[in-house]
This record gives structure tokens, C-alpha cells and sequence, in this order.
């Protein structure tokens, strides 16, 4: 008993020392080395792993820039200065580029637009209303209501309205575009946070039903693009804006009878900051 008790116990001691020594060849091996810069560029990144960039998180978008297949501006969270500091560790440029924050195209809320006769029951999501029944709104083309974007937000950084629409809350915005990503109206679209000019709204039906289901909808009629030289045209009855002609001083604002082209940032009663 004694004699198979100590063999059963040199047997396993030798196997356990074999399998070991096994591992520690192996280790040195295969082992791959991990360059040192991963972990210092992913120390200046934000860790909101919030997926704006494209990648599967802040560690994955570090790699994605010490291999070279990511920009250092890629990071839609990441403030100007550790940008800065990033671009100086790789050896790299980095362009001062203007954030880009959510703009919500669409001012047809419960106040504006009109409600379809039958009620609706069912899921009560953005993605599933348009699906299932083209939301409650009679335009096709508008803010569903839902919160999809709302919900997408990890930053809460966006909110619904008393008028059922939703409403970005700036100072807590990082851009990370997942909001934008969410609508499947496609009605928010991220825009540097300096431009303020835009068409409030995505309804492309003609003038007399624009202006029949929401008192916000661009009637398509071409009174703001007749003056603008080139930085507002009419494509398929709604209002674009050609940012790389627009001339604020020469737009006629006070002609859109909807509102919906709206200047940000303008003390006017029509056209509220």
C-alpha cells in the first residue's frame, strides 16, 4: 500500500514537472511579444468604448493605430490635445479638425405634424414603427418618435421633448455618431459643430402634401434657393444645402414660410439659437 501510494506520487510529480517544463518551452516559443506603444497610445484614449471609430473598443482602435490602419483622428470622443499627443507618439501629423456633433433634421413633433386616423399598437421602437406601420406621423420621411437614438446614447447626451422629438443635450455629446447610426430615417446626420445652416427637414412629397401632414416640412418651392448663388438648390422637393458655396449674408431666411431652413445661433424669433 505504502509502495503504491510513493510510486503513484513520484509518477505524478514527474508527469507535473514534464507537462511544466512543456509550458515554459512553449511560452518562450510562441509567445508574441506586444509593442509597448498599444498600451501608451490606449492610456491617451478616452476608454468610453463606445464603438464611434469602428472598432471593437478603445484597445482595438489603439492597435488599429500603432499597426497604421486607423487615423488619429478617428476617435470621435478623444479631445483635441490627446489627439495632439497620440499624433507626437506615432511620429504622425494631426490635423485640428472640427468635431463633428448630431444635428436632428426633422421638427414635425406631435405640435406639427399630423397623426395618422388609426391608432397604432404594437412595439414601440423607431426601428420596428417603421417596419410595421410607417409610424403614427402621416409624413413618411419624419422623426418616428420612438427614442432609438435616445437609448443609443451612452453618454445621455440625448433626450425626447415634451413634443416627442429628440433633443441633443451639447455639453454632453462626444460625437460618437451611434445616435445617427440608430434612426432608421436616416433624419440625424453628424455635421461639424461650427456649421449652422440647415433644412429641418426630409420630406421629399410635393409642396401641397408637405405643407397638408406638418406645418415644420419644406414645401420644396425654391424661394431660398433662387438667391442663394449656388448654395441652395430644390432636388426632389425639399430644400439642400451646399455647404461649399452657402454665403449666410445673402440667404433669405424670412422667405421659408415653414421655418425649416433655419440659421443656429440667430437672435430671431423664427429661427431660435
Amino acid at each position: 500500500m505504502e509502495l503504491t501510494f510513493w510510486i503513484a506520487l513520484a509518477t505524478m510529480g514527474g508527469l507535473g514537472l514534464i507537462f511544466a517544463g512543456a509550458l515554459a518551452i512553449a511560452d518562450k516559443k510562441l509567445r508574441v511579444k506586444e509593442n509597448p506603444l498599444i498600451g501608451k497610445v490606449n492610456e491617451l484614449l478616452p476608454g468610453a468604448n463606445c464603438g464611434g471609430c469602428g472598432s471593437a473598443g478603445c484597445y482595438d482602435f489603439a492597435v488599429k493605430l500603432v499597426e497604421g490602419k486607423a487615423s488619429v483622428n478617428g476617435c470621435p470622443v478623444n479631445d483635441t490635445d490627446s489627439v495632439k499627443n497620440i499624433a507626437l507618439l506615432l511620429g504622425l501629423d494631426a490635423d485640428d479638425s472640427v468635431r463633428l456633433i448630431p444635428r436632428i433634421l426633422c421638427r414635425g413633433g406631435n405640435n406639427e405634424a399630423v397623426q395618422k386616423m388609426a391608432e397604432y399598437f404594437g412595439p414601440l421602437s423607431c426601428s420596428a414603427m417603421d417596419i410595421v406601420s410607417g409610424g403614427t406621423k402621416l409624413c413618411y420621411y419624419g422623426c418616428l418618435g420612438g427614442g432609438d437614438c435616445v437609448k443609443a446614447c451612452p453618454f445621455d447626451a440625448m433626450v425626447m421633448n415634451d413634443n416627442n422629438l429628440p433633443e441633443l443635450i451639447e455639453e454632453l455629446c462626444t460625437g460618437c455618431g451611434l445616435c445617427a447610426k440608430a434612426c432608421p430615417r436616416n433624419i440625424i446626420e453628424m455635421h461639424p459643430k461650427d456649421r449652422m445652416i440647415f433644412v429641418y427637414c426630409k420630406n421629399h412629397d410635393d409642396p401641397k402634401t408637405s405643407k397638408s401632414i406638418c406645418k415644420a416640412a419644406c414645401l420644396g418651392c425654391g424661394a431660398c434657393a433662387r438667391k442663394s448663388e449656388g448654395g441652395l438648390a430644390v432636388i426632389n422637393n425639399l430644400g439642400v444645402v451646399n455647404y461649399d458655396r452657402i454665403n449666410p449674408d445673402i440667404i433669405p431666411f424670412e422667405k421659408c414660410s415653414s421655418g425649416a431652413l433655419t440659421r443656429l445661433n440667430v437672435p430671431d424669433s423664427r429661427n431660435p439659437s
